[in-house]
């Protein structure tokens, strides 16, 4: 009486990750090898720029609660971090207004202030959007990779049904599975790519919008000598004090 074969045990799995990356060999290896790269620029870029995008949301809000209650601009840009968005912005402006004092043939100071902020806010929102053109790449070329890998997986397969005579599970079992396998890692790695990519489009506006806004009370400050400034964040409203009774006469 033949003896069942022994179940294999967890580590010895013949249709595993590692045993289908060890039957599809160089090829297989090296397309496993570059989805992981991809993948782990695509999470270092998320995480770095999310980091890089709070830190100026958190700027906007102390812009908002305290730099328009001071009594200059220098004064102002004196309470921002040396090196943040909005400092930059803050000290291009008031680079260009001392430089349009030194101009030969001066343009009108309105548009030279505007050109200069301009400037200063392209220049921070490119600074925003470097890295997120590797995440849309990662995005849209994973999956091809994948099935490079599946089709690779398939054609092993029926090299392997040509060999035998006959399409029996054991032998096409492993390629097929390699196949499914590379699929899958394609797509594992280009979905948060491409909804890391989004969410961060959709931010980067948003700190775009803030700047653009800064921008432009900033230019209204400098071109009106300071009358222009918007609104500081009002304090909480006392409570109402109740009326008196009127007394009778």
């Amino acid at each position: 009486m033949a003896t069942p074969a022994a179940a294999p045990h967890g580590g010895d799995n013949p249709y595993g990750l590692m045993a289908a990356l060890e039957q599809g060999g160089t090829i297989a290896w090296a397309t496993f090898i570059i989805l992981v790269v991809m993948s782990a620029a695509s999470w270092y870029i998320m995480f770095t720029k999310l980091l890089e995008q709070q830190k100026i949301l958190n700027q906007a809000k102390r812009v908002r609660s305290s730099f328009w209650g001071t009594p200059s601009l220098k004064d102002g840009a004196a309470k921002l971090e040396k090196n943040s968005a909005y400092r930059q912005i803050v000290d291009d402006g008031l680079r260009a207004q001392e430089e349009h004092t030194k101009l030969t043939d001066p343009i009108d100071q309105h548009d030279w202030l505007l050109g200069s902020l301009s400037r200063s806010q392209q220049a921070v929102n490119s600074k925003l959007g470097n890295g997120l053109a590797v995440l849309a790449t990662v995005g849209s070329t994973a999956p091809f990779i994948g099935l490079f890998g599946t089709v690779i997986g398939i054609y092993r397969a029926l090299i392997k049904i040509g060999a035998a005579g006959q399409a029996s599970i054991d032998a096409v079992a492993g390629p097929v599975g390699e196949a499914l396998i590379m699929t899958a890692l394609g797509l594992a790695v280009a979905v948060p790519a491409v909804l890391g990519y989004n969410w961060l489009i959709r931010r980067n506006k948003v700190v775009a919008e803030q700047l653009a806004a800064f921008s432009t009370d900033i230019h209204g400050y400098m071109v009106s000598n300071g009358a222009v400034k918007p609104a500081l964040i009002s304090a909480k409203p006392a409570a109402p004090v109740a009326a008196k009774p009127a007394t009778k006469a």
